[in-house]
């Protein structure tokens, strides 16, 4: 139950009551009013603006934006679950619901669980595609990358659990030139997995230690053949068995994150001409945007400013990007006749298309900010303004040990290694840390206090709540063995013995749980759902710990069996949201802290 969506449609139900008594004029549409909480809770327990947003549409009708407020009001106090409602300034309604109404949120969410606020999937919804990671397959994965399989992996599970068809998947960068630079560093260490001496690695290659296994594999399969042979015979080889080693240490680098996708999609298999085809899939996008007349040979400008070293002036194939937003026009084919990476781009954005995706989520690091505008524009030209793509960009990690920064590792040659991170403070805390920023804002890992035990330690302080709850529960059967602490039992306890202000405080919390779960999937943000946990588990240790002091106020009391059934049932209920949002994050929520 979504008690915010609840009331909006009350309120749509008594604008329409309004428009039939011929008091609002007709077509005023119910999607542009909101109902959301208060930002001052003494303000009551909903805030409305419709009387605001429908304030010009209405001026015939009313005199005033609060006059038409004071129309809903008069209708909004006559509702069974309202307790009151006024009219603030010049015309936002504040609600005050009876306890009733939260009641039976909270009995919904004890039936529910940890599916409380899971939206049911919606079949007539296009699936969304949310490609994430993406990293060039030419090493480990460092701790830049894991912020955005972090984001992209709960991304997916929040769209997922609002009711989407999900597809996550990777694009494998194995064509270009940084792959061939991969297997001529990969050739060096089958050289030396052969006994010769390599001395210090060239500059232009991988230096990192993780070659050298993909070294020893291709002296064991091929002994010394490939050792007289000219660069180009032995080129593919060593770069299929390097890509190939590379993507394995990949996906064990996000095994252990936590991190699994749907597709491996191979950006050379782009480049590929199929079987029976005339064209590899490049060209076919090229020219699928060519028949809507989407592209010409023409010069461009030189770029503002200094001019890069490989800019020149001359006759190109180029994408009417400017046509759908874009600054400039953008070059699909090199000098060379070889495809610009933008071209590839396309070609793999129009095989989402083809394969019926109409919702297309990017999630890249911040240095492919500038590309944003061309590959949005390239995508409603492909698609005929038929998809969208949502390009979220996260910003770099500095990491940091007590202030100071990290040393680089040895293994990967010049960066820190995401595994290295994950083995030292645990995959929960890189998580949950990774989160509780919003993506394009910049993040400093701490890696001493991601692992403190301490309310300064964000994952420790909401994993520590749900445990905190747990023992409560495991407390009151302590205090009453008979009790039966299911659900549906918990579900017929007394609620309106919940009556201080801090549990109904986590009463309504939990009320915003399925609205926030709406809200942040909308919007592609699951930073929301980590800073909603926060917020829940700090109203809970802040109740918890007043019942030090007061003993009244303790979730378990042995004189009030009663009572502590009811509070038993919230406990419940707060335990249960926690440990969705934390599945959600892709964060386990402990039953005890160790």
């Amino acid at each position: 139950m979504n008690i915010f969506a609840d009331f909006h449609a009350r309120i749509a139900a008594i604008l329409a009551a309004l428009g039939r008594e011929g008091r609002l004029p007709p077509g005023l549409d119910p999607a542009r009013f909101t109902v959301e909480p208060p930002r001052d809770p003494a303000h009551g327990d909903l805030a409305a603006n419709a009387a605001m947003v429908f304030a010009k549409d209405v001026k015939s009708h009313f005199a005033s934006p609060r006059a038409f407020a004071e129309a809903i009001v008069a209708a909004l106090v006559r509702d069974a679950d309202v307790a009151g409602a006024e009219v603030a300034g010049p015309g936002f309604i504040n609600i005050r619901l009876k306890i009733d109404a939260y009641d039976r949120v909270l009995i919904q969410s004890l039936s529910l669980q940890e599916n409380f606020g899971r939206i049911a999937p919606d079949p007539s919804a296009a699936p969304v595609n949310v490609e994430y990671v993406s990293a060039n397959p030419t090493g480990p994965m460092h701790v830049g990358h894991g912020r955005g399989a972090v984001f992209g992996d709960a991304l997916a599970s929040l769209l997922a659990f609002a009711g989407r068809q999900v597809t996550r998947e990777y694009y494998i960068n194995d064509a270009g030139a940084q792959v061939d630079v991969l297997a001529r560093s990969a050739f060096l260490r089958y050289r030396e997995a052969l006994g010769e001496a390599i001395g210090a690695i060239p500059e232009g290659l991988y230096p990192g230690d993780y070659l050298k296994p993909v070294g020893a594999t291709l002296a064991a399969a091929h002994g010394r053949a490939l050792l007289d042979r000219p660069e180009a015979d032995w080129l593919p080889t060593v770069r299929a068995a390097a890509i190939d080693a590379m993507m394995a240490l990949i996906r064990e680098d996000l095994a252990a994150l936590g991190v699994a996708h749907d597709v491996f999609f191979s950006e050379r298999s782009l480049t590929l001409t199929p079987p029976g085809a005339a064209r590899d899939a490049v060209m076919q996008a090229v020219e699928a945007l060519r028949s809507r007349g989407l592209i010409y040979e023409g010069r461009l400008p030189p770029p503002k400013g200094q001019l890069p070293d490989d800019w020149e002036d001359r006759e190109q194939t180029l994408f009417r990007s400017t046509q759908f937003g874009d600054d400039v026009d953008r070059p699909l084919l090199k000098s060379d006749g070889g495809y610009t990476y933008f071209a590839s781009d396309i070609a793999y954005h129009k095989s989402k298309v083809d394969r019926g995706f109409r919702e297309l989520i990017d999630v890249w690091g911040a240095d492919h900010g500038g590309y944003v505008k061309r590959m949005q524009a390239a995508v409603t030209a492909i698609s005929g303004g038929a998809a969208a793509l949502d390009i979220k960009l996260c910003q770099l990690v500095k990491l940091v040990r007590n202030g100071e920064p990290v040393k680089m590792s040895k293994r990967s040659g010049d960066f820190v290694t995401l595994r290295d991170v994950v083995d030292e403070v645990g995959r929960d805390a890189v998580r949950f840390m990774m989160l509780f920023r919003k993506n394009d804002a910049p993040l400093e890992f701490d890696l001493a206090r991601v692992i403190e035990q301490s309310k300064d330690n964000p994952v420790f302080y909401v994993q520590y709540a749900h445990a905190r709850g747990c023992s409560t529960l495991r407390k009151g059967l302590e205090a009453f063995p008979d009790l039966d602490l299911s659900p549906p039992a918990l579900a017929r306890a007394d609620l309106s013995l919940l009556a201080d202000p801090g549990e109904r405080g986590l009463i309504r919390l939990i009320a915003q749980y399925p609205r926030l779960i709406e809200q942040a999937a909308a919007a592609h943000e699951p930073h929301r759902v980590a800073f909603y946990l926060h917020d829940l588990a700090s109203a809970f240790h802040s109740h918890w710990n007043r019942g030090k002091d007061e003993h009244g106020l303790r979730f378990v009391n042995e004189e009030q069996r009663i009572l502590t059934i009811a509070r038993l049932a919230l406990v419940t209920s707060f335990t249960a949201v926690l440990a969705s949002g934390l599945a959600i994050l892709g964060v386990s929520a402990p039953q005890e802290m160790r």
